[in-house]
């Protein structure tokens, strides 16, 4: 199983204070350099075009931390493809894959979040219908170098090069989903590995939208090694549980209580926060052990995980804490897993 970290890139710290933006995006590069060094196997940067996150250009950040890594997947957490030109998407991730010598992902998806619709001009109304088109666009990208494309949204393409291209043949492309049957299908017929945002409740439940997902990958024909799950939960590792939840619990409380109010969700609790954190609960916070356990735990419940990504600055932690995070993911979370699943 891979490991390894995503990142909004939150303007902010667990005081409420801003800091330097640049700064942050400073610490951000050295936090990626670091998870190469400790042997992580991937970090992610996701896409918002909000004042909390400095994440609206993603790429520009890996490609900065590919400059100093060697080994790391660099990948996007997601490229909300809808309010994209994928165009433009592909020669960016085509370069980054070119600057980092074929480590470069994507994993696409419709976006959680609808700031990019508005700002770019776009209606929710086609939230759906943008997506499919420009995936269908994306994906010929990525297999040809002339293509031959009409769609609803974008002017047609008449046989004209993409470049360049990358080093990956093919350049590997995720489909990123929340909870909608549809989108775990699509990806099954595509033959596109899952990424699984799991942020809350119990994610067993998810198991009968993976099954579709892999019954409809086989139904189509791709073999069940390229039918790959991946996890993107929220998580935080210190040294002890009650550590590790006094430290992340603030930030998330600020955090998600702002999308809560957003969507007309319920309060968020220190209670409900901890109940979260149970064997059973989706959150991967705190002790290593404990963290391995549940995550080995998850894996089995979901009928086996390939990656799973802690996104850890939800809670606006501290460059310091963030990085000791890291350190002990990979010494001592990512060997406990790896050993308990070769164990089995």
């Amino acid at each position: 199983m891979q490991i390894g970290i995503d990142s909004f890139a939150a303007a902010y710290d667990d005081t409420s204070l801003a800091i330097d933006p640049s700064e942050r995006l400073q610490n951000l590069v050295e936090q990626i350099e670091y998870a190469d060094q400790v042997g992580l196997d991937s970090f992610g940067i996701g896409e918002h075009h909000r004042r909390e996150y400095l994440d609206s250009a993603p790429v520009v950040i890996l490609a900065a931390a590919a400059a100093r890594t060697h080994r790391i997947r660099l990948s996007s957490a997601v490229t909300v493809l809808s309010a994209a030109d994928p165009v433009r998407v592909f020669q960016e991730f085509a370069t980054l894959d070119l600057l980092s010598r074929g480590r470069a992902e994507m994993v696409v998806g419709r976006g959680s979040s609808i700031d990019a619709f508005p700002l770019f001009g776009l209606s929710l109304q086609d939230y759906d219908a943008l997506f499919e088109d420009k995936l269908d666009l994306l994906l010929k990208l990525r297999d040809n170098e002339n293509v031959h494309w009409t769609g609803r949204f974008r002017p047609d393409l008449r046989g004209q090069g993409v470049y360049p291209r990358p080093v990956q043949n093919p350049l590997p492309i995720w489909l990123g989903v929340g909870g909608t049957p549809k989108s775990f299908a699509r990806a099954g017929a595509l033959g596109l590995p899952l990424m699984v945002a799991i942020i809350g409740g119990e994610p067993r439940r998810f198991r009968p939208l993976i099954d579709l997902y892999r019954e409809t990958g086989e139904r189509f024909g791709h073999p069940p090694a390229q039918l790959k799950v991946g996890v993107h939960a929220l998580g935080y590792v210190a040294a002890t549980t009650q550590e590790a939840g006094d430290d992340y619990f603030p930030g998330y409380a600020k955090a998600v209580s702002s999308v809560a109010q957003e969507r007309g969700w319920g309060p968020v609790t220190r209670e409900g926060f901890d109940a979260q954190r149970g064997p059973q609960g989706a959150l991967l916070i705190g002790e290593p052990d404990e963290v391995a356990e549940k995550i080995m735990r998850h894996s089995e419940a979901l009928g086996g995980i390939s990656r799973i990504t802690f996104q850890m600055n939800a809670s606006s932690l501290p460059h310091a804490k963030l990085m000791r995070a890291i350190e002990v993911i990979a010494t001592r979370v990512a060997p406990a897993v790896r050993q308990g699943l070769a164990d089995d």
